[in-house]
């Protein structure tokens, strides 16, 4: 019995214990925590009686890091909901200020160099080099734009725009004769990084090279943002890597144009960039044209890459809205009686009669059912014929075989589809490729009734605002019609709208972006029909950039395939 006694009171003596060193833990957490609360607190402008943004600051050196990258963008979505359009937070080891809303946002980046300032990460100055537009503040920022906007001017576009039809084309070409799915997302940064390499930058390489160099580049991007160790194996180290050898490939052809820098014809990016660089008095070295080579890349690759698979998704989610640009095209001359085509070397596209590509191809049609994916999703598109102007485009005779292609784009041409243009900047509204962008506090001011201290950091979100902007209706809803002549939604307010950013750091390619992109539909429209490849869509991740989580995968056929009917098809 004492025995028992003895058990019974070690037992209770365990439990207290336990007992007690648990609310021990409990007491020193809470009591971490509200010290972690006061330290930022104290951080407050005590010469602004303004009081800081609402919100939490979460657990001592982690902040809310870890609730944010489990959360995702519900994340902010709940702590806007319970603390307002600006709100206060700790991630990544900073304290971190979240804004949302046109004016808020317009304060923020028309206060460029004034209020808040552009940092990136360390590791991302390294590597894309202190001569590039990203890393320059000031007037030497201001210098730098000034160059680059030649690159984008109403001339350079129109040159450029024959030459990405002509890479667009092929690459649609090439998801059409895919015996499988097409996973969109790579896909489409495989043609954004086409783009840039032949059309910007004037670089002829071959296939293979140029794949080398899209895996090259894609190693500097993984690496962008590491810690700035640059020792053996790091992410820093690789980054570097990456980049040299990209300056490797392109030393030689930018050697060649700064020997013969007194040409007036202009073919590519570089030459803009050099005739700019003269006409305002500075002289680009190789150093500076290569940095500027690979910041044109990095500008051109992810986002657009990003919002091209967005477009692809809506328009298959959407079969009105991807009927009704048909109809546009239609309307414009601008659909064509479309042909095959075989892609060549240098990038363009040689036209291949159907009859002929259904022969090579064998049983491919015939075998769609059992070597693709069944496609689950997709829309109907009736197919267009029409009588009006032919194609400017010369006839081709390949293999013994006659065809004609549509008439080439042109910025005219292009200004002339105003429903296209609602549909990019409705897919722009609804998944903007970056959800947001960082600044950094160089005063502290105030920003919707509370004080922003100096040096914290602001980080505004350009998904939210396109989400909650009162200036939409049913914000919710894909509907291109609201930036329509009818309604003009998008002109309510310059900040409801900023897929690209707005102020002095505004996205300079944001015009060819554009351009990119409508490309793509035309040449979609015209070429192929598709259909989801997997039962149900895929969710997106909105950050960094936004693309679908498990990929978009997606069957691509010929429009004008062998056993199509000339009446009606799928898209």
């Amino acid at each position: 019995m004492p025995k028992m006694f003895l058990l019974e009171v070690s037992y209770f003596m365990v439990l207290g214990t336990v007992f007690t060193s648990i609310i021990s833990v409990l007491l020193l957490l809470a009591v971490s925590r509200q010290l972690w609360a006061f330290r930022w607190r104290m951080t407050r402008d005590r010469t602004c009686k303004l009081p800081l943004p609402n919100g939490s600051m979460g657990w001592p050196l982690f902040g809310e890091t870890f609730h944010w990258l489990l959360q995702g963008s519900s994340f902010h979505i709940s702590r806007r909901e319970k603390y307002g359009n600006v709100f206060r937070t700790h991630l990544l080891g900073k304290p971190v200020i979240r804004v949302t809303g046109a004016e808020n946002i317009r304060k923020i980046l028309l206060g460029e160099h004034n209020l808040v300032s552009t940092q990136w990460p360390q590791s991302t100055r390294i590597i894309l080099g202190a001569n590039t537009l990203v890393n320059s503040i000031g007037d030497l920022h201001k210098q730098k734009r000034k160059i680059l906007a030649k690159v984008f001017s109403h001339a350079a576009l129109e040159t450029y725009i024959p030459r990405i039809q002509g890479v667009v084309r092929t690459e649609v070409e090439s998801w059409c004769a895919n015996r499988g799915s097409i996973n969109v997302y790579p896909s489409a940064k495989a043609l954004t990084f086409r783009i840039a390499v032949r059309v910007l930058l004037g670089l002829n390489v071959e296939d293979d090279h140029l794949d080398y160099l899209s895996k090259t580049f894609e190693q500097l991007m993984e690496n962008l943002f590491s810690l700035p160790l640059d020792v053996p194996f790091s992410g820093l180290r690789k980054g570097i890597k990456a980049r040299d050898t990209l300056h490797e490939c392109m030393e030689k052809t930018i050697a060649e144009k700064l020997k013969q820098s007194q040409s007036k014809e202009y073919s590519d990016a570089l030459d803009y960039m050099l005739s700019s660089a003269k006409e305002n008095g500075n002289e680009l070295n190789i150093k500076e044209l290569k940095e500027s080579a690979v910041e044109l890349i990095f500008a051109a690759y992810s986002t657009t890459a990003s919002a091209s698979t967005s477009l692809i998704l809506q328009l298959t989610r959407h079969p009105s809205v991807a009927e009704k640009a048909k109809q546009e095209l239609v309307s414009q001359g601008l659909n064509g009686h479309r042909a095959h085509f075989k892609s060549c070397k240098d990038g363009n596209s040689l036209p291949i009669f159907p009859e002929a590509s259904a022969e090579k191809r064998g049983t491919h049609e015939e075998s769609n059912s059992t070597t693709k994916t069944k496609p689950q999703k997709g829309f109907e598109l009736t197919h267009h014929t029409t009588s009006g102007p032919p194609c400017t485009m010369p006839a081709t005779v390949e293999e013994g075989h006659y065809s004609c292609h549509q008439p080439y784009l042109s910025l005219e041409k292009l200004s002339q589809l105003h429903y296209l243009d609602c549909v990019v900047k409705e897919v722009l509204r609804t998944l903007p490729p970056v959800s947001g962008g960082y600044r950094t506090a160089l005063q502290t001011f105030e920003l919707d009734g509370y004080q922003i201290p100096k040096g914290w950091s602001v980080m505004y979100s350009i998904r939210d605002t396109h989400e909650t902007a009162a200036v939409y209706q049913s914000p919710e809803l894909f509907d291109p019609d609201r930036f329509g002549t009818e309604r003009e939604e998008g002109k309510a307010g310059r900040f409801n709208f900023i897929p690209f950013g707005g102020g002095i750091r505004s996205c300079i390619g944001r015009k060819l972006a554009q351009i990119i992109l409508k490309i793509i539909v035309v040449e979609l429209l015209n070429t192929a029909r598709w259909e989801l490849a997997t039962p149900t869509y895929p969710k997106m991740q909105t950050v960094p950039i936004v693309h679908p989580v498990n990929g978009l995968h997606v069957c691509f056929n010929y429009l004008n395939s062998h056993e199509e009917s000339n009446v009606s098809q799928k898209l």
